[in-house]
């Protein structure tokens, strides 16, 4: 075996530190304590566990031949449309729930935008994506196509 030469190792650390700093040379173990030890733990855990909701997210299940999203296959929760309240059973549903949190009706008249067909995002699509929602009037008259507030 060769033989260590402190005398170069001294050099290269103190070349290091002159282009560095001195925390580049430093032990690890200098600056940490019981705090940040807790703190990493913390990063560590949380980490774990959206790798683990990443890892379910993405787990495939077989069905009729064919491997699909288990996310796709959670309608528990999801039959009924949050923005005009009818329950849906229909599978093209499915994608329009997990996208834009809505039935395909309603997406086609509160979130699709015609004249935005070849761009990427419409005003519309953007204006969903940052939470607007129609109101329950607005709801009644478009999508159930009823006059609402005018007196009889």
């Amino acid at each position: 075996m060769k033989k260590k030469d402190f005398d170069y190792i001294a050099k290269v650390e103190k070349a290091i530190e002159a282009r560095y700093g001195s925390e580049a040379v430093q032990n690890p173990k200098a600056n940490w304590d019981e705090e940040k030890e807790k703190e990493y733990l913390d990063q560590i855990k949380l980490l774990l566990e959206k790798e683990n909701k990443r890892k379910e997210k993405n787990q495939k299940v077989e069905k009729d031949g064919f491997l699909i999203s288990k996310k796709l296959l959670n309608k528990s929760s999801r039959e009924k449309c949050p923005v005009c309240g009818i329950y849906s059973f229909k599978t093209r549903d499915d994608f329009y729930f997990n996208r834009y949190s809505c039935c395909h009706e309603c997406y086609l008249i509160f979130v699709e935008d015609d004249s935005y067909i070849f761009e990427q995002e419409s005003p519309r699509k953007e204006r969903w994506r940052l939470g607007w929602r129609p109101s329950k009037d607005e709801v009644e008259r478009r999508r159930f196509k009823k006059d609402v507030g005018r007196g009889a």
